[in-house]
């Protein structure tokens, strides 16, 4: 089938639109409207002439080869298109999300990041096992105003396939970053050539935002503690996209929760049916039915579809709340809001004259099972909120009683240990915990054992709940992190340094 696909970026005039405008242009209209305010509201587009229902298009799509993918991503402030709508904000190659990359295992994937916003900037490749030193998945260095760096990412020829994303990783900057538009898919497969088509792959990167006017709106202190959740929920920038496709199909969905704190709970109903094949970092031993399935903020999920006349539905999820300040996350609605606090994400029509894929997917292959290897280390860390102390009193996010220090080790490991890491959530409320470059096997999750290999790299910690993990530290020494993927918090202070050597 044949979907329409976005156009090239239209720069803004040189001293235009900036990313400090992007907000603040929101900031008297979110106030006065109470936008800052975290509950469950209706949607409404603030006059900014957003639309739902329209077509779905796929984002514009860049593939490896010859076993190369030597690319550009421009984040740059502007006007751009959003829910069917002109609205400043801020854009990779100008489209909300930027470019899918398609690499194969054993790639290299070159990026020119080019800033051109008016602060700092960077860049994260969210689940891709690569080396966290320069140049490659390097989230320590920033990328200033008007300058450019280039990231190397050299895929092992045994990495695993599915769907990763990338997005800024500036500490203190990177939830304001990703809500306003900044971030993309990242398909890793045996043939990054093939048309997705015949295919009958779709990437879905979902994400949400909050408008006000003509502009992504400013968030309040009380949205920043609780992690923001918008208005209105996207799929690849739009707003309850109509997918069609062929009667009876199967196609492959690739599923990326790009949202700063929202998770993702999906029913389908109708004549459509999907069951998950596969999560962050590998397959599953036997598909998963979509009640079963939450995905957290970060984390992904491949989806085995069979195509028919239907939607698929966000139902709310309680992550908990600080206190008397928060509550039940949920998600705002259009026109598709239910009686049930649901809203319709997608919408899918099928006619005979859409092609069937002519090829299918294979799912993600399982990975392995570190539970019969020996562990070398067993380590506790406390991810903990509440009000801080001393004069200044406020909310304070750390991990194992710490704010984040980026020139400090908190956890050093020897090369080639494995090791089990018990995560515990003190707190009122969820943190997904993610842990960049290294995959986790969990163990323990919020509902007891883990039976099958189980590989994430976001795991959620329920409110005052623990899981266990287990992690092979088996290549890729140098420094990376590991944070609250509520990306406020991690702004906020809940993140820590390992250092592999």
């Amino acid at each position: 089938m044949t979907e329409p696909v976005r156009g090239a970026d239209r720069p803004p005039p040189r001293g235009g639109v900036t990313r400090r405008g992007v907000l603040g242009a929101g900031l008297a209209v979110a106030a006065a409207a109470g936008l800052g305010a975290w509950r469950w509201r209706p949607w409404s587009d603030g006059g900014s002439g957003a639309t739902t229902g329209g077509t779905w298009s796929r984002p514009d799509v860049r593939r490896s080869a010859a076993g190369v993918l030597d690319t550009r991503l421009t984040a740059r402030a502007g006007v751009h298109e959003l829910a069917g709508a002109r609205v400043q904000s801020l854009a990779f190659e100008g489209g909300h999300p930027g470019p899918t990359l398609r690499v194969a295992p054993g790639d290299t994937l070159k990026i020119e990041l080019v800033n051109e916003l008016d602060e700092p900037t960077n860049l994260h490749v969210h689940g891709l096992q690569v080396s966290p030193g320069a140049p490659g998945d390097d989230v320590f260095t920033l990328v200033q105003p008007g300058a450019s760096r280039t990231y190397e990412y050299d895929l092992p020829t045994d990495h695993p396939t599915g769907v990763f994303w990338y997005h800024p990783h500036a500490h203190e900057r990177v939830a304001d970053q990703l809500w306003a538009g900044l971030c993309g898919a990242i398909v890793v497969c045996q043939d990054p050539a093939a048309d997705e088509s015949s295919t009958g792959e779709r990437v879905l990167v979902v994400t949400d935002v909050t408008l006000a006017g003509d502009a992504v709106a400013a968030v309040s202190q009380r949205d920043r503690m609780n992690g923001r959740e918008g208005d209105l929920v996207l799929v690849d920038g739009q707003s309850e996209p109509v997918l069609e496709g062929a009667p009876g199909a199967t196609e492959t969905w690739y599923v990326v929760n790009a949202c700063c704190s929202r998770y993702l709970s999906l029913r389908t109903d109708g004549d459509l049916a999907a069951r998950c094949v596969a999560r962050d970092q590998g397959g599953l031993d036997a598909p998963l039915a979509l009640e079963d399935l939450v995905v957290p903020p970060g984390g992904r999920a491949v989806l085995e579809v069979d195509v028919g006349d239907g939607s698929v539905r966000l139902v709310p999820v309680d992550r908990g709340g600080m206190g008397g300040m928060g509550g039940t996350g949920g998600m705002m609605g259009g026109s598709g809001g239910g009686t049930d606090g649901s809203v319709r994400l997608l919408s899918v029509v099928t006619a005979d004259a859409v092609p069937a894929p002519s090829t299918r997917v294979d799912a993600p292959a399982a990975l392995g099972d570190l539970r019969d290897r020996p562990v070398a280390v067993r380590r506790t860390l406390t991810l903990a909120s509440g009000m801080g102390g001393g004069m200044g009193g406020g909310m304070r996010f750390t991990v194992d009683g710490a704010m984040f220090d980026p020139d400090r080790t908190d956890q050093a490991v020897i090369l080639g240990d494995v090791e089990e890491w018990t995560v515990r959530n003190t707190s009122s409320m969820a943190h997904p915990f993610h842990l960049h470059v290294w995959p986790m096997q969990v163990l323990v999750d919020g509902a007891g054992d883990v039976t099958e290999p189980r590989w994430l790299d976001v795991v959620d910690v329920p409110a005052y709940g623990e899981v266990v993990v287990r992690v092979s530290f088996d290549r890729f020494p140098g420094r990376s992190v590991y944070h609250c993927h509520v990306l406020d918090h991690e702004d906020l202070g809940m993140m820590g340094v390992v250092e592999v050597g």
